[in-house]
């Protein structure tokens, strides 16, 4: 292969890096050790994990000629092959590559584990959008690489993204240590519950902000996308399971939050037990669907969930045709301490948090009576600025990454 060959993606990740703006950085931006060889970043489809290549990049080289990215779902690999495109760029001394969607390109795992291997000085990063692909790829790439997730906007993200405030983050311990404190000095300088009323309908994807009042009609959109393309890309599925599939989320996102007869959904999806739970799980990895689980989830051992709530609070707003306030807390809830610790069902309360925390959500008048008298129990209370106590308001859960 020429290596003018290569020109068309050197010109559009050009153009793709023109556009970039450093101005906002997500969270998990200094977390990654860009020293590592391979580096693997996986989450929702989109959460921002191109921005976030491109932006290392911007600010990384300052000869571009040492460095591509490039989107393998691009059209110029229907007549080329990865294999040529990094034996090309080796050859001419680039030795940085940033590959995005990777679940797009077959063997891929395969692939990026030929490429460490085989090239000794070349420095991979990679995404994939399908959360399956990366997490169940029959290569073991865990020697080798570092792997990070990247999740949706925290609320204390979106306040600093709209320009509002910069909020540091706070960790679970501090907060149920110190919440007041926290609390009132952000609140002495904006507005939180009317920012947090916005968020929760509009500020989970990044993308909110170019999609403007069609967001929602977006987010539905980009639903669609990860069923019909990103599923079937790492999975060996039917036309006849995808429509199933889209059902399945559907009758869910009516019924939220779901406390799910298994045999009964299996039934209305003509379909069997184990072919449910497979395709509730699938729903869960994609990060459409929250499953919480009464012990930590096993993926290779497919229980029934407790509950089933849709992964955040958007996505409520983009799918069900009614939203219930009720429902909106616990899933905000679920979807901000599930990206930090491991949720389960607990016999009492809503959600256990790493086996040792123990929640009830719900509106500011709610009292102790459902986990009274039980060790490290927390109120999570909706349309409160402050707390005190083990009284806790809603919002601060959006402030832990």
């Amino acid at each position: 292969m020429d290596y003018e060959d290569i020109q068309p993606l050197v010109n559009a990740f050009h153009r793709k890096l023109v556009a970039t703006d450093l101005r906002f950085k997500r969270y998990l931006y200094d977390c990654i050790n860009w020293n590592v060889r391979l580096i693997g970043i996986k989450g929702a489809r989109g959460v921002g994990k191109t921005t976030l290549l491109l932006q290392h990049i911007k600010e990384t080289f300052t000869n571009l000629d040492n460095v591509l990215y490039v989107s393998l779902d691009n059209m110029w690999f229907n007549n080329h092959s990865l294999e040529e495109l990094v034996e090309s760029l080796y050859a001419h001394g680039v030795v940085n590559v940033y590959f995005d969607e990777v679940h797009k390109y077959k063997n891929w795992t395969q692939l990026l584990k030929n490429f460490y291997d085989n090239y000794p000085d070349l420095n991979i990063v990679y995404t994939g959008s399908a959360m399956l692909a990366i997490d169940n790829s029959k290569t073991d790439l865990s020697r080798r690489q570092s792997l990070y997730t990247l999740n949706g906007l925290s609320f204390r993200e979106y306040i600093e993204y709209e320009g509002v405030a910069t909020i540091p983050a706070i960790a679970m311990e501090e907060l149920l240590g110190g919440h007041t404190g926290y609390a009132m000095e952000i609140a002495s300088k904006i507005r939180v519950l009317k920012y947090f009323d916005e968020y929760l309908s509009k500020g989970y994807y990044p993308y909110y902000r170019e999609a403007g009042d069609d967001y929602l009609m977006r987010v539905a959109e980009v639903v669609q996308l990860v069923i019909d393309s990103d599923v079937p890309a790492v999975e060996d599925i039917t036309y006849t399971t995808i429509q199933k599939i889209k059902k399945l989320l559907m009758v869910i996102a009516e019924n939220v939050p779901l406390e799910p007869n298994i045999n009964k959904l299996s039934a209305e999806l003509e379909s069997t037990r184990d072919q449910t739970l497979k395709m509730l799980y699938l729903l869960d990895r994609a990060a459409l669907l929250f499953l919480l689980t009464d012990k930590v989830k096993d993926y290779k051992h497919l229980t029934g969930p407790k509950k089933i709530y849709l992964n955040n609070a958007n996505l409520m707003h983009a799918l069900s045709g009614r939203v219930s306030k009720g429902t909106l807390r616990e899933t905000f809830f679920a979807n901000q301490v599930g990206a930090i610790s491991v949720l389960t069902m607990p016999k009492q309360g809503d959600f256990m948090a790493d086996g040792k925390y123990l929640f009830e959500v719900g509106g500011s008048r709610k009292t102790f009576n459902q986990i009274a008298n039980l060790p490290n129990s927390y109120l999570a209370l909706d349309d409160i600025e402050t707390g005190n106590g083990n009284r806790i308001p809603l919002w601060m859960f959006g402030c832990l990454y």
